[in-house]
């Protein structure tokens, strides 16, 4: 993919987080289900880390080999001709050039980068990981690479969300500093009160990014003011559900038809 096209759909992507009129993302993890959501009338392709990983027959949370997952984003880049933003997890312990490097060559718009430490379990420190970001959109500035950054915000992912009030200052800390820092979108995963995404909404101060997961309908999300839905691995999910169905159904013909 030339310079010139990427940077487009960069510029595209980027467009297209507008606040009170979300970009919706069906979640895709190879150029297959890629194809599939561009067909169904998509702007933009997004991946799901924990759907590409269990594609390529690893478990989430960066036990995927980086190499190996930036490979599969690059299939997915070359299957369709929307913007595609990756989900690089905390970006697998790569140094903020070698990163963007990554993403460039994998020919990707945007990429999802979570606050999640992987090797501690824990969160990154706040203004450590504001830091990181700001060193990655400097890297991507001097390639002249108009990355669309999408910060996760993990505050609400260790209790799925069902304590939103007690994490939402610190949500709502990390989510400016993290704007701040040169993020386009703000992504606080497993946050689905209402009352708690119309106040983290408003307080934040950019555009913000709701998972679909037991959150409002995406009618009442763009009421709220809402910038970009995503589906994660729910959609994966549901399709190996439907295959086990059929594959029960194969299996039990013969038995059903003697």
């Amino acid at each position: 993919m030339g310079v010139v096209i990427l940077q487009e759909r960069c510029n595209q992507l980027r467009a297209l987080h507008i606040p009170g009129t979300p970009l919706v993302l069906p979640n895709a993890w190879d150029a297959a289900s890629a194809r599939a959501v561009v067909a169904g009338g998509f702007p933009v392709v997004a991946t799901t880390s924990g759907g590409v990983a269990e594609a390529l027959g690893y478990e989430d949370g960066e036990r995927a080999p980086a190499a190996e997952m930036f490979a599969a984003a690059a299939r997915i880049a070359r299957s369709v001709d929307v913007p595609v933003s990756v989900d690089a997890e905390s970006g697998y312990g790569l140094p903020p050039d070698e990163l963007v490097a990554a993403l460039l060559d994998a020919g990707v718009a945007g990429c999802n980068l979570e606050d999640t430490d992987h090797k501690s379990g824990g969160l990154t420190q706040r203004d450590r990981y504001a830091d990181r970001l700001a060193a990655i959109r400097r890297a991507a500035t001097a390639q002249a690479y108009g990355l669309v950054i999408n910060a996760r915000v993990d505050v609400f992912l260790a209790d799925h969300g069902a304590r939103p009030v007690e994490h939402l200052d610190e949500g709502i800390a990390r989510a400016r500093a993290y704007l701040d820092a040169g993020a386009d979108c703000v992504y606080p995963i497993f946050l689905h009160d209402e009352r708690t995404i119309a106040k983290f909404v408003e307080a934040a101060g950019g555009p913000v990014n709701i998972l679909a997961w037991q959150a409002p309908p995406v009618s009442r999300l763009a009421e709220l003011g809402v910038a970009r839905v995503s589906y994660g691995s729910a959609i994966q999910h549901r399709l190996l559900q439907n295959l086990a169905t059929i594959l029960a159904e194969i299996r039990d013909y013969d038995s059903a038809h003697p």
